[in-house]
């Protein structure tokens, strides 16, 4: 399939990338194009303000998470030749697992799927060393994928004097500077980046990043680069997804508000492809689940900023406990983890009461818990998952009394080891955030199951 692409990556993290690729997203729809858009890596914040930019969503794609082959057919599902596609790096460009691996990191999915690169560096600061230093990450490139460069933080004067220079003596193409301008920040937290909803009039401001790089950036070079990116074949042969569980779709209910935010759009779309309806739902508004109802997904997200509207929502709280009583099966993870259990405690000391369908509370740690990726592995047999593992990131500052026993988890580089998810009756719930495209058959159990709950219900 010939899809026109470029990966826009960095040096390191805080460099500029997530603010450049947005405007340059707004820059290309502005023009008429039809951009598309990806994450490299586990995080779920980023593709948000990608959606927030071309209003529709953008996908996660990881080279720990998903061999090459299907890393490559989860990028090009769905996608047309008329489209454009930028992928957003992740951290350092060849940082990956463990920060000492290729697996995981920008530069490996970019070899995977064949995509040039274009560079951000921070250019705040810097004069001549520029040049040693886009020298050394072009020596690294062992491919010759690295295709231009955008400097970042860096004024109009400096930029005319060292653009040249970086052409005559490196040989690369420079697409141009960004300036130097505190709009241009997005904000941050302890898991990352703030959610868009939560910075005022976010759809407008990344609309005028977007102006402000067509006037600094020569965004005809980037499309141009794009364009030579070779053609890579999709492996169309998958194994087949019809449900077997009667005529009538499934609902999964998937909880999405300001508190439930944090899913991969792969898994959704897994959901979909195995024949269930989604039907989604507000915990912190609605006074009751979707109708039809046949499972419940509590993802991640902020539920510690809104605890206050989770616990007063009475209704909600009762609706979903009485619910898997009554037998609904629930998988939950991290926030929605938390959601489950009896109370979440924050950070001020303050607790507030939740479903309840898990014992005893979640209290904050002041400190990272857990965090990485991981791969997980059934310590018993289960109608949710076999014995066969599914990859997984973790991120969390809360914890619990009980984690969970029923899955192993090991960590990918040190081999650490450590227990997790509890998985009874009709619950799977636990911190880890899956990665379903890494076990299908995970997705599949779970429209099965929403399946065979509608069957005893109608």
């Amino acid at each position: 399939m010939k899809l026109s692409r470029v990966m826009i990556a960095a040096p390191k993290s805080g460099s500029g990338k997530t603010s450049i690729t947005c405007g340059l997203l707004s820059a290309l729809k502005g023009r008429g194009m039809k951009p598309v858009s990806y994450k490299c890596g586990p995080d779920y914040i980023d593709p948000m303000f990608h959606k927030t930019v071309l209003g529709i969503p953008s996908k996660n794609l990881d080279t720990f998470f998903t061999d090459e082959k299907t890393t490559i057919n989860l990028m090009l599902d769905d996608r047309q030749e008329d489209e454009f596609a930028l992928i957003e790096g992740v951290m350092g460009l060849y940082d990956g697992l463990g920060g000492v691996r290729e697996e995981g990191s920008s530069y490996h999915l970019a070899k995977v799927t064949k995509t040039p690169i274009v560079l951000v560096v921070d250019a705040k600061g810097m004069g001549k060393s520029l040049l040693a230093l886009i020298s050394g990450f072009l020596s690294y490139d062992k491919e010759k994928l690295i295709k231009g460069v955008i400097l970042n933080r860096m004024s109009k004067g400096y930029y005319d004097t060292i653009a040249p220079l970086l052409e005559e003596e490196l040989g690369i193409k420079v697409i141009g500077y960004v300036p130097d301008k505190m709009d241009f920040e997005l904000g941050s937290r302890h898991l990352g980046l703030i959610l868009p909803d939560e910075i005022d009039g976010i759809a407008t401001k990344l609309n005028e990043i977007g102006k402000e790089l067509e006037a600094t950036l020569d965004i005809n070079k980037l499309i141009e680069i794009g364009q030579t990116a070779c053609d890579i074949p999709c492996d169309k042969a998958t194994q087949s997804l019809e449900v077997s569980s009667g005529n009538q779709k499934p609902v999964i209910a998937v909880a999405y508000d300001q508190a439930f935010c944090f899913y991969y759009e792969d898994n959704i779309n897994l959901f979909r492809k195995f024949g269930a309806e989604i039907k989604y739902f507000s915990p912190i508004k609605d006074r009751e689940l979707p109708e039809g109802t046949s499972m419940v997904v509590l993802g991640g997200g902020y539920p510690e900023n809104y605890l206050e509207e989770l616990s007063s929502n009475s209704n909600m709280l009762e609706a979903i406990r009485s619910a898997n009583k009554e037998g609904l099966p629930i998988i939950a993870e991290c926030g929605g983890f938390m959601y489950l259990h009896e109370s979440i405690t924050n950070k001020d000391g303050k607790e507030y009461k939740m479903a309840g369908i898990l014992p005893r509370g979640c209290v904050y740690k002041n400190k990272l818990v857990r965090f990485g990726y991981i791969e997980l592995n059934s310590t018993k047999a289960s109608s949710w998952i076999s014995k066969e593992s599914i990859k997984g990131h973790e991120f969390h500052y809360f914890d619990c009394d009980n984690n969970g026993d029923d899955f192993l988890a090991v960590k990918p580089v040190t081999g650490k080891t450590y227990p997790c998810i509890i998985n009874k009756d009709n619950v799977f719930a636990g911190f880890p955030h899956l990665y379903y495209p890494s076990n299908p058959s995970f997705a599949r159990c779970i429209v099965d199951k929403a399946a065979e709950y509608q069957s005893k219900v109608l």
